[in-house]
């Protein structure tokens, strides 16, 4: 069996578990990793594998993984595209998908190859989930509460604001789909807190939530990478109420985030030129080997 060959673009939080999830995965091999400093100061659990600064400088490369912050996806996904390789990110700005599918979708086309995007946790597995739900009770209302837990794209956002050293943005369910964002962060020197704290909370990301943030001496000492969802449906199915639907995640995020991209970075491999989310991909095309076989084991 000919192996996929994968690059992972991007060396943080995500990129250490795809890189773990990829050293797991049967039907991969690592093309080697893309960082900004390249080789320079790498860790050492990337000894064994090619590291460098531009996915150019990779060979035989089938599938790009982007690890990259979620504002940076177009503009690699575009880049890599048109080299003729796939990708597949988690972008997860769920006001921009509908956007950036369109995009992307004329991008890949154009050169013959596959894009998926938003291909996280939520955006994404979520995403599946919340498709179903809607499928067999047609009618209702679905809630979906994350956390208590680190966002990393909210962290992200923080850590891009100008004046701030470290953050950790944690989302504190309040129930019915609503969110409270508490926001820690260490100030650069110079910089006045209340200025900070105004840009943070003026970012698309925090704008339409309950938003509190604090200074903090040392953002490490809160950092706890533990997060989850609890999705709820109810509704009706055909003429019958009171359908009742729960789905509940404990998960370490970056983990599940960087299994998730290893999945859907097989499936890109099966589909046609194009650019796709979530819930318009196969799910058996997340699994690896023989559909026969998943099929008498899964149905």
């Amino acid at each position: 069996m000919k192996k996929i060959r994968a690059a992972i673009v991007g060396y943080g939080n995500i990129g250490h578990y795809t890189l773990q999830a990829l050293e797991a995965a049967p039907d991969f091999e690592i093309a080697g990793v893309v960082r900004r400093a390249g080789a320079e100061n790498c860790p050492p659990e990337l000894a064994d594998y090619p590291v460098v600064k531009n996915i150019k400088e990779l060979e035989s490369v089938d599938v790009a993984i982007l690890c990259t912050p979620t504002r940076k996806v177009e503009e690699y996904a575009k880049e890599i595209l048109a080299m003729g390789i796939h990708t597949v990110d988690s972008f997860d700005i769920h006001t921009g998908v509908a956007d950036l599918r369109r995009t992307l979708d004329a991008e890949a086309k154009a050169h013959g190859t596959v894009s998926v995007i938003s291909a996280g946790w939520d955006p994404g597995s979520d995403s599946v989930v919340r498709a179903l739900l809607e499928a067999i009770a047609p009618k209702g209302i679905t809630y979906t509460n994350f956390g208590p837990g680190m966002s990393m794209g909210h962290t992200v956002a923080v850590k891009a604001v100008e004046g701030v050293k470290a953050a950790l943005s944690m989302t504190i369910p309040t129930g019915t789909g609503i969110h409270r964002r508490m926001v820690y962060i260490e100030l650069k020197d110079g910089y006045e807190f209340e200025k900070v704290a105004a840009a943070v909370k003026s970012d698309p990301y925090f704008v339409n939530d309950e938003t509190h943030v604090q200074q903090v001496s040392s953002v490490d000492a809160l950092l706890d990478m533990g997060h989850g969802v609890n999705l709820t449906r109810k509704g009706v199915s055909g003429k019958t109420q009171n359908q009742l639907f729960e789905f509940n995640m404990r998960i370490n995020n970056p983990a599940l985030t960087a299994q998730v991209l290893v999945c859907v970075a097989r499936a890109s491999m099966r589909q046609q030129p194009g650019c796709y989310t979530m819930i318009e991909i196969p799910v058996i095309d997340l699994l690896p080997g023989d559909r026969e076989e998943w099929i008498s084991h899964l149905v």
